[in-house]
């Protein structure tokens, strides 16, 4: 959990940080998670977040942070994970005792005590029957911006509601992590927003409401479960009396909608249509600002958090810097200088050789093993020179990204 005040010129005035693992020992996670015995399912402790949020405000509060300065708040949550509010909760939530840490108030909140979040990947016979309940996969993509993810909310409540009909039955109100936090602050239940809602196979991502068939498909009375969506920038209302009464903050301190990681990362780069970010990690994710999208099979289209009249596409590929790292190994003796000249040793379009490397199972597409072709368009099986072996890599990785992002609906400006 981290924290960052900024002034009126964006300059950053405080931060700091919460490690789950190091600083709340006691819940016992690894990388905050717990990965269950089946390897498939994958949650955090709700309690953990909630006593994670007490830490952060008491080490500012401990450090003389001036909370009665804070006009606004805002945040961001990963995306696609969810919490259950138990039957009653909003009570306990709008009366929390501000001579109390939150965590202890709202411990018998929650009817299921571990969030499903973003790595699980435990519902895919819910994913199969959302998708047919939908008329398939393109159909589901065209109505909600994905195709059924395994770690979309809508299949994640599905599984909930099949296997624990009753725990669902108990359960008054569903957030996303984003709008959970947001909530804490509020002392209320904050609505979703529409860019991280767009991450759940449940919104109509062009009318901005939920779509009545997925909410069928997954599960009873859902609708009053979710709330009304609201656009990303929406101010929600005034922070709960309990952070006036305990920390200082004035009453007059707006809570503005928290969103998902993604739809945040694209609003903190400041992206405006036509731009891309790339994002270069142990999987490359891509995103984009896009005016007319055409949903497909692979990648997400979100709604857009900055502008909601228009979107933003998502591209993950699983085989990023690990696969780099591996032919930097493998053909520039671990070196990344050596790499480089390699690279530029060699011309663009690289004589027409071309490589597609996917060490593990990609996600867009899904495909595995190394593939290279030269420029007769003649599958290669050897291995190409080391140099040109480098290239490939990069431009394949590259290629693939304008590939899909054009299928998406971005234009190429010439």
């Amino acid at each position: 959990l981290k924290v960052i005040a900024i002034d009126e010129q964006l300059r950053v005035i405080y931060e700091d940080n919460v490690h789950f693992d190091k600083d709340l020992p006691e819940f016992k996670t690894q990388g905050g998670v717990y990965i269950h015995s089946d390897r498939l399912t994958v949650t955090s402790p709700v309690l953990m977040w909630v006593k994670a949020l007490d830490m952060i405000l008491e080490k500012m509060k401990a450090s003389g942070f001036n909370f009665s300065q804070v006009r606004a708040l805002s945040g961001a949550g990963q995306q696609h994970g969810s919490v259950y509010w138990k039957k009653g909760s909003i009570q306990i939530l709008k009366n929390a005792s501000s001579e109390l840490p939150l965590h202890q108030s709202l411990k018998g909140c929650f009817s299921v005590s571990n969030s499903p979040i973003w790595m699980d990947s435990s519902t895919a016979s819910q994913c199969r029957e959302l998708e047919k309940a939908m008329g398939g996969a393109q159909q589901l993509a065209s109505v909600t911006g994905s195709r059924a993810y395994e770690r979309f909310t809508g299949n994640q409540i599905a599984k909930i509601y099949s296997q624990n009909p009753e725990v669902y039955k108990q359960t008054e109100r569903i957030s996303l992590v984003s709008s959970f936090a947001a909530s804490l602050f509020l002392g209320t239940y904050a609505p979703i927003d529409y860019s991280d809602g767009s991450g759940m196979n449940l919104l109509q991502i062009w009318e901005k409401a939920w779509s009545k068939s997925c909410l069928d498909a997954c599960a009873p009375g859902l609708e009053e479960r979710l709330g009304c969506p609201v656009p990303s920038h929406s101010v929600l209302g005034p922070i709960s009396p309990y952070y006036s009464q305990r920390y200082g903050f004035s009453p007059d301190c707006n809570i503005v909608a928290f969103t998902g990681d993604n739809p945040a990362s694209l609003a903190g780069m400041r992206l405006q249509e036509g731009d891309i970010a790339i994002s270069l990690g142990t999987s490359d994710t891509l995103f984009l600002w896009i005016q007319e999208p055409t949903p497909a099979l692979e990648g997400h289209i979100l709604c857009n958090p900055v502008d909601s009249q228009t979107y933003m596409a998502l591209l993950c590929f699983k085989n990023g810097s690990l696969m780099r790292e591996k032919i930097r190994d493998d053909c520039a003796s671990g070196s990344w200088d050596e790499f480089s000249k390699a690279l530029s040793s060699t011309v663009a379009g690289n004589s027409g050789n071309l490589g597609f490397y996917f060490d593990v199972m990609e996600i867009t597409p899904e495909a595995v093993g190394i593939h290279r072709f030269n420029k007769d368009n003649q599958k290669v099986v050897s291995r190409f020179p080391k140099e040109v072996e480098i290239r490939a890599l990069i431009e394949g990785q590259f290629m693939a990204k304008r590939i899909h992002a054009e299928k998406l609906g971005y234009k190429v400006c010439k």
